[in-house]
């Protein structure tokens, strides 16, 4: 594996929790959204993270490894579909005959605890392309040597 190829699939892991990222940060923006055009609560939304083959950049050929190297990304992002919480608000314009709202399934724990995630995850990928980035350097400091 050439630093290059290192790079790339750290550079998806980057691109994969900043997608993560924009989700929380999108649930978060809603957790009191109670219409929208498909009609009822804003539902919360979850990446679905899947792998897929690394081919390296233009040149579209399979690594020689032992093991199989994978790229990871956002298959697709789902809504959850967790039941709606249901809060006694009788001023509330979207309030039924007897006061209650139907609010987003959103719990701002669950949504910091993966935002703390989707960080560490991000910072975790930086270190790995920061590393194959210095491995590089030294590579050329020795050749130039």
């Amino acid at each position: 594996m050439d630093f290059l190829n290192s790079m790339d699939i750290s550079q998806s892991g980057l691109s994969s929790q900043r997608q993560r990222m924009n989700l929380v940060s999108m649930n978060l923006s809603h957790m009191n959204t109670t219409r929208t055009p498909d009609g009822g609560p804003y539902r919360r939304k979850v990446p679905i993270f899947e792998t897929a083959p690394y081919f390296s950049g233009a040149r579209g050929t399979r690594p020689r490894l032992d093991g199989e190297l994978q790229d990871v990304q956002v298959r697709e992002v789902m809504e959850d579909r967790r039941d709606f919480k249901l809060v006694f608000d009788p001023a509330h314009p979207d309030a039924d005959e007897f006061g209650y709202v139907l609010m987003p399934n959103i719990n701002v724990v669950q949504e910091m605890v993966d935002m703390v995630s989707a960080k560490r995850s991000y910072e975790a990928n930086i270190t790995a392309a920061t590393a194959a980035q210095s491995m590089a350097v030294k590579s050329l400091e020795l050749l130039r040597g």
